[in-house]
């Protein structure tokens, strides 16, 4: 029907016109009139919809019914909690620069390098096979409609061709800066544009095949019950109850935690009232992607394509009705669902490898520190990395097991970032030990449950791992974990999920956490809880000793290795500016502690809070008495939290408290303090003129009563010279 010429020509187009509405965006944000707009931001949560959306959920339901509703009533129940996990996510990436997903765990817990690490390689492992699906879909479609056998991966210029645009296209609006803490406002225009493009390429073939192909929905009903086709409306069949709740568990999860849901809906972010528009706008786009799948489903089975393809009806149905247009509109649809996630799941994981896999062995072998100032290069490079190997492994697991059910497996790698996400943003408790063990017990057990079998089944393995068991251990076969027989995914979901929530929790009672990591997690949890997206200016009231000249040129050396020379000149210069220090000789340790927790902030917009702080502990030195001083500052605030009844004595038994409320008064407090010694000081500034004056006066009484007492003396002198005519005079003087 088109030639492989005209539809690459067609894709080269698309992106053309991508590119064009991204730089507009990019263009308008540089002239400082970026598009916040709340719409923007609640089309671009629809990045959720992908290829495996648009084409795999005809697919599933020709196999299991109505089952596939299941991964979006668990995205439509998680809306009801977005108030409480999505806002106080986004809370704290205001406050702590958050970057990713594996950024935000590891700030929770002490800003670790080795859960951040752990995070990156469980959402790399899970999603590389996921950019695998959206490639092959795009392929195979564009074999479908130039008449070429679907029946695996084109290695030729063509899958080249479509990699390579989609690698410049995230380079220049998704990695183009190394802070990514940067709203990206060409990008998410584009991204908008793509959601749009594949809503409507669904509705058109929607409503074509249900309005002329049948005679509207209840002809759709009448032909399914006529021609056999009733499992199409079913349930799912017998023993579906299992597979609704894994689905609903894992979209509930996926939605919120999927690197490309975070950062579409945490780090692009502007402001938390865009959620309000998001929460209509989301359900009615979920409610459109999934009304036309069952009519497509019936009428790809009724005109007897291959039921082999059924992930393909909605491209196969309009192509075999010979309706060119609607076959166009189609690919280009699937296209843009496929795109879009390619290119922000690519641009986060390219951004977690660099700062919390390559950075950290950077750190450690000083042969491969001038990697530092190359960090955007190295982007840049991970980003081609991820998105050809993904093709590559695309070629390689064409026609293989594996990549039916690797939309599934993707969703179960993610689940296991749900207990140290989510229950830690709501459980002080809960700590690093805690998250360490669950999140190596949950990838360990979703390796050993998905992966392994898929190896297995692919004769990578021997099949004896399947029936008996590691060394003969039956209880340990990854199909019967613990001898608990379950359906595949649902028996990974819950032995990960299970094993992953049991010693999160356990490991968090039994470890007692160090008083840093103890102090982190009560500044984390206050951020979240109370919503602040800002925080206060913080006094400073003790003496300025420290000179600031060495404090400057000792952060500038830092920021050069990341930075280059002139942004960290620029970025030193600023927050010296911003703490209205520039003009001083010395400056208070407080400042200097302010001072540092800023350049960390800077820093962490570019390499991550956990390289960040490791940065600035390994880099940044403190004299005796100013890490003294530090010290008793800190000392002194932790009492004061933990004496929490001075500010609200009705709340002293309370245990949920535990300090959180505590800042902002013990802020307010220490501002009336101020404000009260500023009174003071201007009282004992007239006091003290007063007593100057008093001082004066009694100085010219003294003076006055000193010259009296010599003429008094004189007076008497003379007297006794002459000799008085009475000598009772002489006596009475």
């Amino acid at each position: 029907m088109f030639s492989p010429l005209s539809v690459i020509l067609v894709i080269v187009a698309y992106i053309g016109i991508l590119f064009g509405l991204a730089q507009w965006g990019e263009h308008r944000t540089r002239n400082g009139r970026p598009i916040n707009s709340a719409t923007i931001y609640a089309l671009s949560l629809c990045v959720y919809f992908t290829s495996w959306t648009f084409y795999g959920s005809v697919g599933f339901a020709t196999e299991s019914g109505l089952l596939y509703l299941g991964i979006y009533a668990g995205s439509l129940l998680s809306l009801f909690f977005w108030k409480l996990t999505l806002r106080r996510m986004i809370a704290v990436k205001e406050t702590f620069r958050i970057t990713s997903v594996a950024d935000f765990i590891s700030t929770r817990y002490r800003r670790s390098q080795r859960i951040a690490a752990l995070v990156t390689i469980t959402v790399l492992l899970g999603l590389l096979p996921y950019i695998s699906l959206q490639l092959e879909a795009v392929v195979r479609s564009f074999r479908i409609i130039t008449h070429e056998s679907a029946s695996g991966i084109h290695w030729g210029s063509s899958a080249l061709l479509i990699t390579f645009l989609m690698t410049v296209f995230t380079i220049i609006f998704g990695v183009r800066r190394l802070d990514p803490t940067e709203r990206h406002q060409g990008m998410m225009l584009a991204l908008v544009a793509d959601c749009l493009v594949k809503i409507i390429a669904m509705l058109v073939i929607g409503v074509f095949v249900t309005y002329q192909f049948f005679d509207g929905p209840a002809d759709v009903i009448l032909q399914i019950s006529d021609l056999n086709l009733d499992h199409l409306l079913s349930m799912g069949g017998e023993g579906s109850g299992i597979h609704w709740i894994t689905l609903i568990i894992l979209s509930f999860v996926g939605v919120q935690l999927l690197p490309r849901q975070f950062h579409v809906g945490v780090v692009e972010n502007v402001s938390p009232r865009h959620l309000s528009r998001a929460l209509w706008v989301f359900p009615i786009y979920t409610l459109l992607a999934t009304l036309f799948v069952i009519p497509v489903a019936a009428a790809g089975l009724i005109l007897g394509l291959p039921r082999a393809s059924a992930d393909f009806y909605m491209l196969m149905v309009p192509q075999f009705l010979d309706q060119p247009v609607i076959t166009l509109l189609t690919f280009v649809g699937g296209f843009a669902a496929a795109s879009g996630m390619v290119i922000i799941t690519t641009m986060t994981l390219a951004t977690m490898v660099s700062n919390h896999l390559l950075l950290p062995i950077c750190e450690r072998f000083t042969n491969l520190a001038w990697m530092r100032t190359w960090l955007l290069q190295i982007r840049w490079i991970l980003v081609a990395i991820i998105l050809f190997g993904s093709l590559l492994l695309a070629r390689l697991l064409t026609d293989t097991n594996m990549l039916v059910a690797v939309g599934m497996i993707s969703f179960v790698a993610t689940l296991q970032l749900a207990p140290a996400a989510l229950v830690g943003l709501f459980w002080n408790r809960g700590n690093s030990m805690g998250a360490m063990l669950g999140l190596a017990a949950g990838f360990g057990v979703w390796g050993w449950t998905l992966i392994i079998p898929a190896w297995v089944d692919e004769g990578w393995l021997p099949v004896q791992i399947l029936t008996q068991g590691p060394f003969g251990i039956e209880w340990l076969r990854p199909g019967g974990l613990f001898g608990v027989e379950l359906p595949h995914i649902p028996h990974a979901t819950f032995w990960s999920l299970g094993l992953n929530t049991a010693l999160y929790v356990l490991g968090s009672l039994l470890y007692k956490p160090q008083k840093q990591e103890r102090t982190l997690t009560t500044e984390f949890l206050y951020t979240a809880r109370t919503l602040r997206t800002q925080e206060k200016a913080r006094p400073t009231g003790l003496n300025a000793y420290i000179e600031l000249a060495p404090k400057l040129v000792e952060a500038e050396h830092l920021l050069k290795r990341y930075l280059g020379e002139d942004k960290a000149q620029h970025n030193v210069n600023r927050i010296a500016e911003d703490l209205q220090v520039y003009d001083k000789s010395h400056i208070s340790v407080v400042e200097l502690m302010e001072f540092h927790r800023m350049l960390e902030q800077v820093l962490a917009g570019s390499i991550g809070a956990a390289s960040a702080h490791t940065a600035i502990e390994e880099n940044i030195r403190y004299t005796d008495r100013e890490r003294s001083d530090l010290t008793a500052l800190y000392s002194h605030i932790v009492n004061e939290l933990q004496g929490s009844y001075r500010f609200h004595p009705d709340k002293a038994q309370d245990p949920n408290s535990r300090g959180f409320e505590m800042l902002d008064d013990l802020q307010n407090q220490l501002e009336h303090l101020q404000l009260k010694i500023d009174q003071q000081q201007g009282e004992i500034e007239q006091l003290e003129s007063k007593l100057e004056s008093q001082y004066q006066q009694v100085f010219d009484y003294r003076i006055e009563a000193q010259k009296l007492r010599q003429e008094n003396e004189g007076l008497r002198q003379q007297l006794l010279k002459e000799g008085p005519a009475d000598p009772s005079i002489v006596t009475r003087s």
